[in-house]
């Protein structure tokens, strides 16, 4: 594989959270964890106890958690007892109004899911850490090679920038990825000015695209630019397909989605549904060429509001193994027509006009 990179797909949680675990259990410099939901829950126990091991042995072991998405352990009161095998852990963004180091908006949350082990392996995807995950349809890898430093220096910004998100300075080398650099890029979307860096590498590969654009999202509630520049692509004759689930875990979001449905299908846009658990993934793949997988939803929390990561390649194998994943999941989606769609219920139709208005803010 180029750029002397290596990677492991999972697309089972249960599967991606054991090689997680042993990656943690083989450790012996130090271990790196992000996550907007780490639940204290048996999953969320077991990395704990993991992750407390290895600071008894001496590692730098850091946690660094979302406070509304693992609010569960924030609220357990357990900092102390992590603190006193070593551990040290934060959470991002609290929701005391009155905590004086808050400086920012509640609205901005940590969705980024990172763990880097010795700062030589790498791990992403749409994986949380919760035992009501467990059977969700996931996408996640563990890579090692030199985009690990990427999301090594990722974790540092937020690390040290917690307190002070106006301050945050993570800035991208690059516009785009370059043949002559290495075919691996972790890029970060921020809910700050000129920080959208993953949004805008989406938008210029969607319209640098020639065949086809394949999309899978648990939460599809795109904003203006990102929808003019799909049904752009149909109109270039692209094959553009977007794959998220039959429902999602959110009922208002389900509607929200509902909402872009009908402009999409008349613009060409193919929309399949994925049946049986939730799909959460978060990938795409263009032309066989352009790849990524992390924790960016094609909606307008992960687009504008969220903090975000996601690892980008033009390796065609990546892509390759990517799309392979896309395909298979095709096989248990129906994909959604026009006629269909126009059927739906008049209560249906009601709810989607009383959303429409909030669309901007799921």
């Amino acid at each position: 594989m180029n750029d002397q990179t290596t990677w492991q797909f999972y697309t089972s949680t249960v599967e991606a959270w054991e090689a997680m675990l042993a990656s943690i259990a083989s450790a012996t410099e130090s271990v790196d964890l992000e996550q907007f939901i780490l639940s204290y829950d048996s999953i969320g126990i077991r990395f704990l106890e993991a992750l407390k091991e290895r600071a008894r042995a001496g590692l730098k072991v850091r946690i660094f958690c979302d406070e509304v998405g693992s609010f569960s352990l924030y609220r357990a009161n357990i900092v102390h007892e992590l603190e006193a095998t070593g551990i040290q852990i934060k959470f991002f963004n609290s929701v005391i109004p009155w905590n004086p180091n808050k400086e920012s908006l509640w609205f901005f949350r940590d969705h980024r899911k990172l763990l880097v082990i010795d700062k030589k392996i790498g791990f992403t995807g749409g994986i949380c850490l919760g035992d009501a995950m467990r059977d969700w349809r996931e996408s996640s890898v563990r890579i090692v090679g030199p985009v690990v430093s990427q999301m090594t220096e990722a974790f540092e910004v937020m690390w040290n920038k917690s307190y002070h998100l106006f301050k945050y300075y993570f800035k991208r080398k690059k516009k785009g990825i370059d043949p002559e650099t290495p075919n691996f890029e972790y890029i970060t979307n921020a809910p700050l000015p000129g920080k959208r860096y993953m949004y805008k590498e989406l938008i210029r590969a969607i319209k640098s695209a020639k065949h086809y654009i394949y999309l899978t999202t648990p939460y599809l509630l795109p904003d203006s630019r990102l929808l003019r520049n799909l049904k752009k692509a149909c109109k270039r004759g692209l094959e553009v397909r977007l794959l998220v689930p039959e429902n999602t875990n959110s009922k208002l979001v389900n509607i929200g989605a509902g909402t872009f449905f009908k402009d999409m299908l008349e613009a060409g846009i193919h929309i399949f549904r994925f049946k049986g658990p939730l799909i959460h993934a978060k990938t795409g793949i263009i032309d066989g060429k352009w790849s990524t997988i992390g924790s960016l939803n094609l909606d307008n929390l992960s687009l504008r509001y969220n903090f975000e990561g996601n690892i980008v390649s033009i390796n065609k194998e990546f892509a390759f193994e990517l799309e392979r994943h896309f395909l298979n999941d095709l096989k248990n989606a129906k994909e959604l027509t026009l006629e269909e769609w126009s059927k739906r219920s008049y209560l249906r139709r009601l709810l989607e006009i009383l959303v429409w208005p909030l669309r901007k803010l799921l």
